[in-house]
């Protein structure tokens, strides 16, 4: 589709909005994914991602026959809570990630579809929380959620761009934090936290040394990691920072020097945006490209 296309397609969705009376009742959660099934649906099962130790629930807009609920490997889930129309779903550690899990539900109306399956994938470190499941057709509500939706990836991506176009035009070094507003008279504060940080003992991986920054904007922490000799180099994928009271801090980017060779330190810079009254302590998890090892350092705070 072009993008005058869509520019088309949104106009049209917000007018349809405007037309009709809006109803906060019957919205649905904001940040919630949507699946939609249809009685000639045969397209593959949807993915759906989990992670060792996290919620997510499922949510369906009919009843389902709760005895005839199935789950793959249901002995590798500490939690299995099945509904009259939800179900939660919380994996053990003893789940993989990469490992797909098989889950089979059926509506108790005898409607089509009659049924509906979903693969389960675990995760390292992030899970999809809530999941809302539509059978036929969808009300105008879903439409005006989704145009809002639509818009609101719209403005994040265009204020992402213009950030990046600032840093793109922007010279490098301390006149780049100074011209950017990163930097302020104070300058950027940081402090050693290795003392203070908790690790997962038996990992091949090992944070050797933690520095943690502040500037006006955002946060930083600096880690020498140390691949365990005889184990496979580690390239980071991506990272979460979650603090106790559930807020996630927004990554702008993962840095890695180069890719660390076993037996050797290398460094992984993290970096997102902050308020000045961000302080923690948060949990950082940090994920390889191409496998399920992962880092994690509780007690993170910054300067």
């Amino acid at each position: 589709m072009s993008s005058s296309s869509f520019v088309v397609l949104l106009g049209l969705l917000f007018v349809a909005e405007t037309a009709v009376a809006q109803s906060e009742g019957s919205a649905s959660v904001p940040g919630a994914r949507r699946i939609e099934l249809t009685p000639d649906d045969v397209q593959s099962a949807p993915e759906i991602a989990v992670s060792s130790g996290l919620s997510t629930a499922l949510f369906f807009d009919s009843d389902l026959m709760r005895d005839s609920v199935e789950l793959e490997g249901r002995d590798r889930f500490t939690l299995m809570d099945v509904g009259q129309a939800t179900i939660r779903l919380v994996p053990s550690s003893r789940v993989t990630p990469g490992e797909r899990f098989r889950l089979v539900v059926r509506f108790r109306d005898g409607a089509a579809p009659v049924s509906a399956f979903f693969l389960l994938r675990v995760h390292p470190a992030k899970a999809e929380s809530v999941i809302e499941v539509y059978r036929g057709r969808r009300t105008i509500e879903t439409y005006q959620q989704e145009a809002r939706e639509a818009h609101a990836e719209l403005v994040r991506c265009q204020i992402e761009n213009a950030r990046l176009l600032v840093e793109h035009d922007a010279p490098g070094g301390l006149a780049g934090l100074i011209s950017t507003g990163g930097m302020d008279e104070h300058g950027v504060t940081g402090r050693v936290v290795t003392q203070d940080i908790s690790q997962s003992a038996g990992s091949d991986l090992r944070a050797s040394y933690v520095t943690t920054y502040r500037s006006t904007t955002g946060v930083a922490v600096d880690i020498q990691l140390t691949v365990k000799a005889g184990a496979r180099p580690w390239i980071a994928k991506g990272t979460t920072l979650k603090g106790k009271a559930g807020v996630e801090l927004t990554v702008l980017r993962v840095w890695q020097q180069r890719p660390i060779p076993a037996g050797e330190i290398g460094r992984v810079v993290i970096e997102a945006e902050a308020s000045a009254t961000t302080r923690g302590p948060f949990t950082l998890k940090l994920w390889e490209e191409d496998g399920p090892r992962t880092v994690t350092l509780g007690n993170v705070t910054f300067p």
